[in-house]
């Protein structure tokens, strides 16, 4: 079997379309018979509010603050914990020794993080990606571990018998073997990634989505907390489907056509 079908591929875009437009009827109802718009605003107001949100620039500047933090704490999530999994997956001693610690980051509160990393670090930008990638990186390592553990012996003997130089044996034999792991670290890290940097910002930043949401917070304004919250999960949404999707269908690709 080949690649997934354009059809397939259009039914699916069609069924998310239907599944959105769900959610938005589901919004709208709800509101209705709340009858309160400040306590839970239909659609409508919150697309307005939004919109002029970008129109005075206040979004744009928040969503540019927030997505400089994701892109960078992402990076190096999944560089880290994509070379760390690597290597304790190949290794079982390299493992033990990072196992406990793998263990205690995926247990210790992200709040705890974050807090420890302004204390000791200070109320900066440092601060804030570093507590990002130290919650992120520990769930990186654990699937891409697994990845590595799942590596087929006999096409690494076969790269051994052709004497494969070890940049051609990395990237022809286990890469493709290990895109799918990666891929998949990627999609779900992107999600509790953002998350986590909204927690930081509302925390100790002066900028981005999450100080924004804070403000709306003490102000009782379910109204800009809807609209920020849910224009960047949709900017999120978008970027998924857009590369993360396509990118894990090519990485995937290989398996149906094996």
């Amino acid at each position: 079997m080949g690649r997934a079908e354009p059809g397939a591929l259009s039914v699916a875009a069609r069924d998310r379309l239907l599944s959105l437009l769900g959610f938005i009827a589901i919004w709208w109802l709800g509101s209705y018979v709340s009858a309160n718009p400040n306590l839970l605003p239909g659609p409508q107001r919150v697309a307005l509010f939004a919109w002029h949100e970008c129109v005075t620039g206040a979004l744009p500047a928040a969503f540019a603050a927030t997505l400089a933090r994701v892109i960078v704490a992402f990076i190096l999530a999944m560089l880290g914990g994509g070379t760390l999994g690597y290597i304790t997956g190949r290794s079982a001693r390299v493992n033990a020794w990072v196992d406990p610690w793998v263990v205690i980051g995926l247990n210790l509160p992200v709040l705890v993080v974050i807090v420890l990393a302004y204390i000791w670090i200070g109320l900066n930008d440092a601060a804030a990606v570093l507590a990002v990638v130290l919650a992120k990186a520990p769930t990186v390592v654990v699937t891409v571990r697994e990845g590595a553990r799942a590596l087929d012996p006999g096409l690494a003997e076969m790269a051994q018998a052709f004497h494969l130089p070890q940049w051609r044996r990395l990237r022809h034999v286990v890469l493709p073997q290990l895109l799918p792991y990666i891929a998949a670290a990627g999609r779900s890290g992107l999600s509790i990634t953002w998350k986590i940097v909204l927690l930081v910002e509302l925390l100790g930043r002066p900028s981005g989505v999450g100080y924004v949401l804070n403000l709306f917070f003490q102000n009782f304004n379910v109204t800009g907390i809807l609209a920020y919250g849910l224009a960047f999960a949709g900017l999120m949404l978008l970027f998924e489907a857009a590369v993360l999707q396509p990118l894990e269908r090519r990485a995937t690709a290989w398996r149906s056509n094996a």
